[in-house]
């Protein structure tokens, strides 16, 4: 039996909806463990936008950091596009995981089959099953890196950055390696090393873990399906991985 202090960030759109149900569950579980769980809620997103005139307020930060754990649900929408990039809804979850040091994410993947049907993967793909983890990096990269606008070569530009030091690779490797020793022990290491200087960095730190004779480790250039087939544990940058319409079905237009 424990007590635990709960900041809730409901956020925006279907937000509210998700993480109410979500706390319910937890009123569940303490009733039948005998926990106590303390809900604190806060605003994040567009709804704190609204009120406080920013998306990320400090009484936010504050309450995220004293609380035990952070309930979060999903953040921005239509009524906000047209706000200053600088306080979009999204630029919330950017500060809370830079506030809370939150550099990795881990994101399951396994299909069962009463969602088989559900699943936009080719038939030939879902039917072989999958069962995988993607390690992804949250607090480095292209998303918090230099960014601007400025004259180039054919005029008017705008630029992004990414830089990702040895020390942000290993931590997010060093997480990734030990989540695959307690699954398969395959790890696939998505990167654009062939084309990217920064992507060396990736290869480089991961040479240094794959001397551990119980791990299979590879990098990747290529699209889902191939990973996908492998069951592996995957470790990618702060960046939505990309698509393809290599192993995809398409839906026919309502």
């Amino acid at each position: 039996m424990a007590t635990f202090n709960i900041a809730v960030v409901k956020g925006d759109g279907i937000g509210p909806e998700i993480v109410s149900g979500a706390m319910e569950v937890l009123e569940v579980i303490g009733k039948k463990y005998g926990h106590t769980f303390n809900f604190t809620e806060y605003l994040a997103g567009g709804c704190a936008y609204d009120v406080y005139g920013v998306p990320l307020p400090e009484e936010t930060v504050a309450g995220c950091k004293a609380a035990d754990s952070v309930l979060l649900g999903a953040v921005g929408g239509p009524k906000w596009d047209e706000v200053p990039n600088h306080l979009r809804p999204e630029k919330a979850l950017l500060g809370l995981r830079s506030a809370l040091g939150l550099y990795t994410n881990l994101r399951p993947a396994k299909i069962y089959p009463a969602l088989m049907e559900a699943c936009t993967l080719r038939p030939d793909i879902v039917e072989k099953g999958f069962d995988l983890v993607i390690v992804r990096e949250l607090t480095g990269g292209i998303y918090f890196g230099e960014r601007g606008r400025r004259e180039g070569k054919y005029g008017p530009e705008a630029y992004d950055t990414e830089a990702y030091s040895v020390m942000e690779v290993e931590r997010i490797a060093r997480i990734a390696f030990e989540t695959a020793r307690k699954r398969r022990c395959n790890i696939v290491s998505v990167d654009k090393a062939n084309v990217l200087v920064i992507r060396l960095n990736f290869v480089f730190v991961h040479s240094r873990f794959v001397s551990s004779p119980w791990i299979t480790s590879k990098s990747s250039y290529s699209s889902c399906r191939h990973f996908m087939s492998e069951r592996s544990l995957i470790t990618t940058a702060n960046k939505r991985l990309g698509s393809s319409s290599e192993g995809t079905k398409s839906f026919p237009q309502p």
